[in-house]
């Protein structure tokens, strides 16, 4: 129910008259429960029901949370917020009822709506708010969040509870017909001085909880970004901490590291390799076209999976063939299969008496009236 200032929740008090109003409430009231006494049985005892209903869903949500050590799960951050249901809010949801099935006079209607709305508002608040919090609590306490992004917490706590309360009391205000224009506005001023002042560390703060949220890496994973490499040490509530493949400490800041493209290296499920064979110039045309099954069979017998084979390129002094296979995704696997491979490649190419190329260059003796001459050119007659 949302009221305008011409039309408030409540009755306008007239100063000096309390009295009479207060005595024509009593007398409304007593007027009431004896012309609908039978209507007020019925609502109170529907009331009761549903008092007891929600005390038996608070006593299941208080039972999960426990269950699940708070945050263990979405079962137990709903059973959180279930568990914070206030007695306050019970209370006049079953005045409410009573007084609107039972046609209560104006007085009493108006009082009962006006003590639901406060009590409904603020008990969603409390809700929303222990959601928010179980949420946030579940993905900081897990895998990958630092002390530092957890002690972190309470300022996240503050910020999301007076946001929230905030909000809650300009509704209320709102419909006890307070004109909040101007107290929307103040909040909203204030918001953004504070967010102007602060906003590079906000800035890496949301960037760390996206991190935390989204997962795109976790706290010991090894990911890429630019032309940097490194092991997660720590997701701060500022920055993250890689340790090099070198050894060095690198720091980078939670926003920046965002707006890069991340490659989750230890996310893979498998490495490729590539190698690049400068076959003689001098093999054979059919011996060139045997060699892509040759190297799939070396590829295969070495327990890798093969990719594909075949001819590139015309190099300077040989012909490019290339071949591509896929290895276990852990480093060791991947360095110890590169290893057993070229070996192989090796091998079977010695065995086949198949040459790689070596950079070579030919002369050639220019001669008056004869043009080029070769140097493997037999010696000119007299």
């Amino acid at each position: 129910m949302t009221a305008n200032k011409t039309d408030p929740l409540l009755p306008p008090i007239v100063p000096g008259d309390y009295r009479d109003q207060l005595g024509s409430f009593f007398k409304d009231a007593w007027q009431w429960i004896g012309s609908h006494w039978l209507h007020i049985l019925i609502a109170t005892g529907i009331a009761v029901a549903l008092v007891a209903l929600l005390r038996l869903a608070r006593h299941w949500g208080v039972q999960a949370c426990r269950s699940g050590d708070g945050t263990a799960n979405w079962y137990a951050i709903f059973g959180r917020a279930v568990g914070k249901t206030g007695n306050f809010f019970m209370a006049m949801l079953a005045a409410k009822l009573v007084v609107g099935y039972a046609h209560a006079p104006a007085a009493i209607n108006s009082t009962a709506t006006f003590l639901f709305t406060i009590a409904s508002v603020f008990q969603a608040a409390v809700w929303v708010r222990e959601i928010v919090f179980g949420v946030i609590e579940y993905r900081t306490t897990g895998e990958g969040a630092s002390e530092s992004l957890v002690s972190a917490l309470g300022i996240i706590r503050l910020l999301v509870t007076v946001a929230l309360f905030a909000i809650a009391l300009v509704v209320v205000l709102s419909n006890l017909g307070v004109n909040v224009t101007g107290l929307v506005a103040g909040l909203g001023v204030g918001g953004i001085a504070i967010g102007l002042a602060a906003q590079g560390i906000f800035a890496d703060l949301f960037a760390a909880l996206a991190i935390l949220f989204d997962r795109p890496f976790r706290v010991g994973e090894t990911i890429s970004y630019d032309k940097s490499t490194g092991t997660v040490e720590r997701i701060g509530l500022k920055s993250t901490r890689l340790r090099a493949g070198s050894g060095e400490l690198r720091v980078i800041s939670n926003k920046n590291l965002l707006d890069k493209e991340i490659a989750n290296v230890s996310e893979r499920f498998y490495r490729r390799v590539t190698f690049v064979l400068n076959i003689a110039r001098w093999t054979p045309a059919e011996t060139l076209r045997a060699i892509p099954d040759m190297l799939k069979q070396v590829v295969e017998g070495e327990k890798c999976v093969f990719v594909h084979a075949g001819f590139i390129a015309f190099g300077a002094s040989s012909y490019d063939m290339q071949v591509e296979f896929d290895t276990g995704a852990s480093l060791a696997e991947f360095y110890q299969s590169r290893h057993e491979v070229g070996l192989a490649i090796i091998a079977r190419l010695n065995a086949e008496k198949i040459d790689l190329a070596y950079p070579t260059q030919t002369g050639f003796t220019a001669a008056p009236g004869i043009g080029l001459i070769s140097p493997d050119s037999p010696p000119a007659q007299a």
